[in-house]
């Protein structure tokens, strides 16, 4: 198993050098995997998720987070402390649970700042069905390549093209450049997508972006840049409408909108121009009741 110290928490991109052992990081979080809420998800895509109603896709629902963006719909658990304490063995439980119930998957949400003891979990068992990764896309390329003998599947976001955007909303003016060179190494990594009879994922990265009110121009810039560094045909396109207002921080005028009709099919528009192939979505999804209920 590949070593990672979080006495100097390097994990993630943020670099805190928090001794995580006695303490928590920028993450919120200190040594203990904790988790708020694990479920068969029937939201994701649909290769991930499945059309059986009856099954879903495994998730598992990290507390904390590396980015902590301002419009964050998951911040009842993203800021970290709510969620409950699972040793690598109780992990491991629960994956077995998950797959009982017929899991297509399992899908590790929001998982980067518990790296360490999610491969010492699959150290002690490997799941017969496939592994998601599914982050938000700020990933150093040294964890990243500790996760490669484990990782089956990246559902990664590509969120920002411009750093000031990315200062402003998620503090971190480095993400398009550190999520990019990820996003590179995530498909080195599983190579290009490859689905099974049924149209589930076996194999891949799904990326992921999400269209922000009065962002169209840098979402635009987002695909254009996504495919410069590793083409179309290398990823899986999932372009998202489902920004929920309710979630932005009364000072950020701009956020406190959903997206119009008019930004996402220009978006959409220029995905399809650049060969990009996936999914999207319906504006009906830009509502809380597909936030999950931690």
């Amino acid at each position: 198993m590949t070593e990672l110290d979080i006495k100097s928490c390097t994990l993630c991109p943020r670099e805190c050098r928090a001794d995580r052992t006695a303490g928590i990081g920028f993450c919120g979080e200190g040594d203990s995997v904790r988790i708020a809420k694990i479920m068969l998800h029937r939201w994701e895509e649909p290769c991930i998720s499945g059309a059986d109603p009856k099954r879903g896709s495994g998730a598992i629902f990290f507390s904390g987070c590396p980015l902590h963006c301002v419009y964050c719909q998951n911040r009842e658990i993203s800021g970290g402390g709510k969620g409950k304490l699972y040793t690598p063995k109780e992990l491991c439980d629960e994956m077995r649970r998950l797959e009982d119930m017929g899991a297509y998957n399992i899908n590790f949400v929001t998982p980067t700042h518990f790296i360490h003891k999610i491969i010492e979990a699959l150290e002690i068992y490997r799941p017969s069905v496939p592994t998601v990764f599914n982050t938000g896309g700020y990933e150093k390329e040294e964890t990243l390549k500790a996760l490669a003998p484990y990782a089956d599947i990246f559902l990664t976001d590509l969120k920002y093209f411009s750093a000031q955007t990315a200062q402003k909303y998620s503090n971190c003016p480095d993400y398009p450049s550190v999520a990019l060179n990820a996003l590179r190494v995530m498909v080195d990594i599983t190579g290009k997508p490859r689905l099974d009879s049924e149209g589930m994922l076996k194999k891949g990265v799904i990326l992921r972006h999400l269209i922000l009110p009065g962002g169209r121009h840098d979402s635009k810039a987002v695909l254009s840049a996504a495919k410069d560094a590793v083409g179309c045909d290398s990823v899986i396109l999932s372009l998202m409408s489902q920004y929920t207002p309710e979630f932005a921080p009364e000072n950020e005028k701009v956020l406190k909108r959903g997206i119009t009709s008019f930004e996402y099919n220009d978006v959409l528009d220029h995905a399809a121009s650049l060969g990009f192939s996936g999914y999207g979505q319906d504006k009906s999804s830009a509502t809380k009741a597909y936030t999950p209920d931690f």
